[in-house]
């Protein structure tokens, strides 16, 4: 029998008239048990699925209530973990003698170590102590540090009152904070809409406890967002104002900016020829689980220039950091839509940066890729090389 992870490849459409309660019962033995074949088969669904369907998987759980709506709900916050950038211990369902009951442990990048619980309901009071226990217990098999780690407690609705008062007015006031699931997901979703993954790690910041009688650190943490925020994806008119006679003028149309949206089309088709499950990471950043490869796709609607056809984008130094990391990774431009899109192996990309264009303002540069169809094939511009001769890409087109 095929899995719902075969199924979800041979055709997402189906998943669009299914309840998370039925897509569970298709998944191995169709109920949660620790380790068996459907939590296995379970959390493989939800690593490949769009965070858009995650989140209304999570809705689902928190309004219609059913057998196990509470340990999917565990696997999907934990899943949204992943998303965040954190490295994931899951916890059991239930729980057993001799084994510590924690949902998750949430690993940052610089070590640090949150333990999980989640909620569905503030409608019975939770045991700090024990999951104050949970925490001792961890520290003494070494598993986190007392420095570095602290509780999360996450639950299913916004109306928190009496889980704040509980924390509050009890002794582990400064080891365990609290998050709705509302809340956690619109963390994620500014997460996948920002450039920098290092903005990504500051706000995961927030999860810890922290004393806020100084503030400084908050405002430096906003400020970021918004500096990450303007960072342009596509140079747009900033590109014909560095380098406008070379690059030719537009007509006001085309100067007006016209927004195009088919990012998830162009990593459908790189994730079939690539033969991998791409995970998005940030606005145009994707990668493998398993974090071995890293990919940036970008995209640009069509700009005339005479008869012939010119897509531009920008690549920029944290972009570069990023692919940096990953011992393979590939650049991806779609132009004007997704049967155009280009897969360059970032060896190759790499080289063809020094001979592009910059534009360089205050505390940033970055490098104008600029791509034209000239009949059937396609060029990416290389203005500083010494021949200044367009470089025919038609072979990296997918």
């Amino acid at each position: 029998m095929a899995s719902i992870v075969d199924l979800w490849k041979a055709n997402k459409d189906i998943f669009d008239r299914k309840s998370i309660q039925q897509i569970l019962s298709f998944a191995g033995e169709g109920k949660l048990r620790d380790n068996n074949s459907t939590s296995i088969e379970f959390r493989q669904f939800l690593e490949i699925i769009p965070s858009d369907l995650l989140v209304n998987y999570a809705n689902e759980c928190l309004s219609d209530s059913f057998i196990d709506s509470g340990l999917v709900l565990q696997d999907i916050i934990n899943e949204i973990g992943v998303r965040l950038g954190f490295e994931i211990e899951s916890g059991l369902y239930r729980g057993k003698k001799n084994d510590i009951g924690f949902d998750g442990i949430w690993a940052s990048k610089t070590g640090y170590k949150i333990i999980i619980e989640v909620k569905t309901t503030d409608a019975y009071r939770i045991n700090l102590d024990t999951l104050s226990e949970y925490r001792e217990e961890l520290i003494e098999q070494k598993r986190v540090r007392k420095n570095e780690s602290s509780i999360l407690i996450v639950v299913g609705r916004q109306d928190t009152g009496d889980f704040e008062a509980q924390i509050r007015g009890s002794r582990h006031a400064w080891d365990i904070r609290l998050i709705s699931t509302d809340s956690l997901v619109k963390l994620l979703n500014l997460k996948e809409n920002l450039n920098d993954t290092k903005t990504v790690q500051q706000i995961n910041e927030v999860l810890k406890p922290l004393e806020y009688t100084r503030i400084d650190k908050l405002i430096d943490l906003i400020f970021l967002t918004s500096q990450d925020i303007q960072l342009d994806e596509q140079p747009e008119d900033g590109l014909e104002t560095e380098i406008g006679v070379i690059a030719g003028k537009q007509n006001e149309d085309e100067k007006k900016f016209t927004p195009v949206s088919f990012h998830e089309l162009c990593i459908d088709r790189i994730s079939q020829h690539l033969n991998l499950n791409l995970i998005k990471q940030t606005k145009i950043s994707y990668a493998t689980k398993d974090k071995t490869v890293g990919l940036i796709c970008a995209i640009s609607k069509e700009h005339k220039q005479g008869k012939h056809q010119k897509y531009w984008f920008a690549f920029h130094p944290h972009q570069q950091e990023f692919l940096d990391e990953y011992s393979k990774a590939y650049v991806s431009y779609g132009c004007g839509d997704s049967s155009q899109t280009f897969l360059f192996p970032y060896k190759v990309f790499k080289k063809l940066v020094p001979n592009m264009w910059t534009t360089e303002r205050t505390n940033r540069i970055y490098w104008h890729v600029v791509i034209h169809k000239r009949d059937s094939k396609f060029y990416i511009q290389q203005p500083k090389d010494e021949k200044n001769n367009p470089l025919d890409i038609t072979e990296y087109k997918i």
